[in-house]
């Protein structure tokens, strides 16, 4: 948000510690390095997809995907309250304040990215260079939270779904893949290594957790038929339709010409759409019944 000049002095007050880290990354890390491909110019960046430019105060502002970024900032901001909910009514199991904790994680990773792969990205990717770069710190720090956001699953489906050596082989699993995750991160951030930063390593790590869930709570409910591993069962596969259907509509290749109609909708939306439906199913569903096994 601009500063004007008589709210300078009570924004100085302010917490400023995140943007610092920021600040303090961008400056150590060799992100600049990589360059966006096919090659963009500032202005090639506004011509292949949709935007909105006003002004606020005295700086001109350019809103990127405009109806993509309100959608995913309503994904983030829905999926963190649903993660203080599961804190709210967690009394004491073990299960609901890791969903809170996955939640919360996932909620601030949506944030960052809608921030930095749309609403602003003109703005972090391209204002004042030659040419737009591939990624940001954003990025960065929305696939750490990302998969801590899966582990921190992981330990939530451990306590509700496992006992004994089976429960704490997931969660050593949730720990060093959190910990294995963040380092190699950051090894792709400073060198840099494109593959250690992107997306498709992301669904790599990501997806051995999701597959056992799926195996854990399909096996338990084979076995008892109890009602949360149903419920779970339900989760799982509603979120595996939702990747499943960006990816679809991604191969498809239907966004460039709806963009060209002026309809602006994209796989991402497919993406984010599904993931709010999940989430009120996770709200609605899954949260006044899980608890410890």
């Amino acid at each position: 948000m601009p500063i004007r000049p008589n709210q300078k002095s009570d924004f100085m007050k302010r917490p400023v510690f995140p943007f610092a880290i920021l600040l303090f990354l961008s400056a150590c890390g060799r992100l600049d390095s990589i360059l966006y491909a096919p090659a963009q110019t500032p202005k090639s960046w506004l011509q292949i997809q949709p935007f909105a430019e006003f002004q606020f105060a005295s700086q001109n502002i350019i809103f990127v995907q405009p109806s993509t970024s309100i959608i995913v900032y309503l994904l983030g901001v829905l999926t963190i309250a649903v993660g203080f909910y599961f804190l709210k009514i967690r009394e004491s199991q073990i299960s609901r304040l890791w969903w809170g904790i996955a939640l919360l994680l996932w909620g601030i990773g949506a944030l960052l990215a809608g921030t930095s792969y749309e609403a602003f990205s003109y703005a972090i990717k391209c204002a004042g260079r030659e040419a737009c770069l591939w990624t940001s710190w954003w990025e960065v720090l929305y696939l750490i939270a990302s998969v801590w956001s899966i582990d921190a699953m992981t330990l939530a489906i451990a306590y509700s779904s496992t006992a004994g050596k089976l429960r704490k082989a997931l969660s050593v699993y949730a720990i060093a893949n959190a910990v294995l995750y963040f380092i190699v991160v950051i090894i792709g951030s400073f060198i840099p290594i494109k593959f250690l930063i992107s997306f498709e390593l992301l669904l790599v790590v990501a997806a051995p957790a999701i597959i056992a869930f799926f195996v854990i709570n399909g096996r338990r409910y084979y076995k008892n038929k109890l009602r949360l591993d149903l419920i779970l069962l339900g989760a799982w596969l509603w979120l595996g339709a939702t990747i499943a259907a960006y990816f679809i509509y991604l191969i498809s290749g239907n966004t460039a010409s709806l963009w060209a109609k002026g309809f602006w909708f994209s796989e991402n939306d497919v993406l984010h759409i599904g993931l709010i439906i999940w989430m009120l199913y996770l709200a609605f569903a899954l949260a006044p019944q899980v608890k410890d096994s």
